[in-house]
């Protein structure tokens, strides 16, 4: 996995958007103006958010994640380099659908159907 796949990963999804650190923020992909992917300055992997912190946990334990620094406990950090990078898919695709059903009811409706909508 590189941050090119996660980048083509995170465009595919409805109302998603580039957040570039040009004002010295971090990399990040947003839906409504919540970031669901973040990838920080180094590029090298990318922290993505959980349904709580036992699931972050439970990720951590089994060795598919590890800590999201500087982050909330319901976020994971997933190196590209590594071995649960092979659902790096799964992991964005969770953290946008909770990001975006967090979204007020009025942008959620704006956006675009996705699978994941039931």
């Amino acid at each position: 996995m590189t941050v090119d796949d996660a980048n083509r990963i995170c465009a595919a999804l409805p109302g998603a958007w580039y957040h570039s650190n040009a004002d010295g923020g971090l990399e990040a992909w947003k839906v409504g103006d919540k970031m669901f992917a973040c990838y920080g300055h180094a590029l090298d992997g990318v922290s993505v958010k959980t349904a709580d912190p036992d699931s972050a946990q439970f990720l951590i334990e089994i060795g598919a994640a590890i800590k999201a620094k500087y982050f909330h406990r319901s976020w994971v950090r997933i190196p590209f380099d590594h071995p649960g990078a092979d659902a790096l898919a799964d992991r964005i695709h969770t953290s946008y659908g909770l990001i975006r059903k967090s979204l007020p009811k009025k942008a959620q409706a704006d956006l675009a159907a996705w699978q994941d909508d039931t």
